[in-house]
Parts: structure tokens; sequence; C-alpha cells
């Protein structure tokens, strides 16, 4: 069930734009953008995305500037007011997450710290 409450995380319309063009010949209407966080990079955690065919029983489900987002229920309070983006620069395209409760990050660009995560340095290496 798509929720009609605040969203976890807000899309721009240049990420809109791509993913309707990426799931532009998929005929399932329930086709979402998957976000997620889990440990590791470092930083403490790293950003996943994927696109899902739906959501699952532990996710909240969201529909975002025309997008089906899924997020489960572990990565929601790290995500909270995340803005996610697509960028085509000289240096390469891709999506970006713009996240109010990283405290910090690490050069690589997917990796993130939260103020409740003291975390130890880690490498940068994937």
């Amino acid at each position: 069930m798509i929720e009609s409450q605040p969203t976890v995380v807000s899309l721009t319309d240049a990420a809109a734009s791509k993913l309707r063009e990426l799931t532009r010949e998929d005929t399932n209407p329930n086709v979402g953008l998957r976000v997620y966080v889990y440990s590791g990079g470092c930083s403490g955690y790293r950003y996943g995305m994927m696109l899902e065919d739906a959501p699952t029983p532990e996710d909240r489900s969201f529909e975002e500037n025309g997008v089906k987002v899924y997020v489960d229920g572990q990565s929601i309070e790290l995500l909270r007011g995340s803005q996610i983006d697509y960028v085509d620069t000289l240096m390469g395209a891709g999506f970006t997450v713009n996240n109010p409760n990283a405290v910090s990050g690490c050069g690589c660009g997917s990796s993130f710290r939260t103020g409740d995560d003291a975390g130890s340095p880690r490498s940068c290496a994937h």
C-alpha cells in the first residue's frame, strides 16, 4: 500500500525523470526504486539503490514525484529527510543522495556517518 504521509526520501525532477526513463518499457505497475542503507564503506554506512518489482511486507512504500519508492524499516531513520538527485557531469552520471543525517562522508561519495555512530576511520576501498 502506498502511504500518503510525509515521505522519508524525496526525488528531484532529474532523478524522477531518469527513473521513469529506466522503467518506461517495464509493464509491471509495482516497479519502483528501492533505497536502503547497509553497514560498510569508509564512514560506517553505504547507500544502495536498485529497481525492485514490488515492495516486501517490511517496506514503507511511497510515491514520490511520480515514482514508487520502497524503503526497508531499518533504513528509514538513517534516510529520513534525504533527497535523491540524478547528476550528469563530465566526470560521470549517476544518482546521488543528499542526507541531512550524515555528519561526515568519504571521498568515494557513497559512504556516510551519522551523529549517533561515532565510528572509526576506515579505508575508502570498495
